[in-house]
Order: C-alpha cells, then structure tokens, then sequence
C-alpha cells in the first residue's frame, strides 16, 4: 500500500525522483500513465495486471467503456528507476498533468499519484471535490 506525500522538482531533462519510500513498492519497472484530476497514476506491473484485466472485460460497444480504455492505455508508458532513483517522464505526460518543476508524489493505496505541486495545493484547498466525466464512466462500469 502506497501513503504519504513527497515533493520533488524535475530537472530540465524531464527526470523526476522516485520517493524512496515508493521505490521498492513500485519495483524497478512499473508504468506511469494519464491520471484522473490531470495528475498521472502510477502502478507497480503487479497492480497494473489488475486494472488491465479489467479493462479488456469492459463492453467495446460501450462508448464511455472505449475512450475509458483508450484515455488510459494511450497515455501508458513503462519506467525504469536509475541509479540515481530517478524515472525519466516523457514529455506528453509532462504536459498532461501540467508537470514543470515543483511536482508532489502522493500514496493513493494501489498507485502513486504524481501532481504539479500548485494543482495539488489548489485540489486540497477546495472544500468539494467534484469528478470529472472519467470518474464518472469508472462508477458507471464498475471500476
């Protein structure tokens, strides 16, 4: 299980320190992909296993089913920890979930989130959080 918050800067080459207490959860290898609330999810291979299984059960006539699996699978990268702890984020997912410098890493039990440390202030500070359409369709298929 993935908890607590980190707060790390990625350098000017897109590199972003893996929190060590996440590392050894996480494994060497895991993927990283678009997240809801314009954070990006990431899930060790484990994890990642499950939640694909449950997305080839989802009905392909399904609209909200299909771009559910495309938003996720299109984003998905796998990343490998270097020696310096640190995973290189393309530049796609960067831009996705606003990632520029200051970055918090948050446990969210299965996965790590990973926020642009503003976005995640602005997230805390509101009093109601409100779902996007995603969050909505996840409800809606059972995930």
């Amino acid at each position: 299980m993935f908890l607590g918050e980190f707060q790390h800067s990625i350098d000017s080459k897109g590199r972003l320190i893996v929190p060590a207490k996440f590392r050894e959860d996480l494994g060497e290898n895991f993927v990283v992909t678009k997240g809801l609330d314009n954070c990006l999810f990431a899930y060790p291979k484990s994890e990642w296993a499950i939640f694909e299984e449950k997305l080839k059960q989802l009905p392909l006539t399904n609209s909200g089913a299909r771009k559910f699996v495309r938003f996720f699978f299109a984003g998905a990268i796998e990343c490998d920890i270097d020696n310096q702890g640190r995973i290189n984020l393309p530049a796609n997912l960067r831009e996705y979930a606003g990632l520029r410098k200051d970055v918090v890493s948050i446990g969210v039990n299965n996965r790590v989130e990973i926020w642009n440390k503003d976005s995640w202030s602005e997230y805390n500070n509101e009093e109601n959080f409100i779902s996007n359409e995603l969050a909505f369709e996840m409800e809606n298929l059972g995930i």
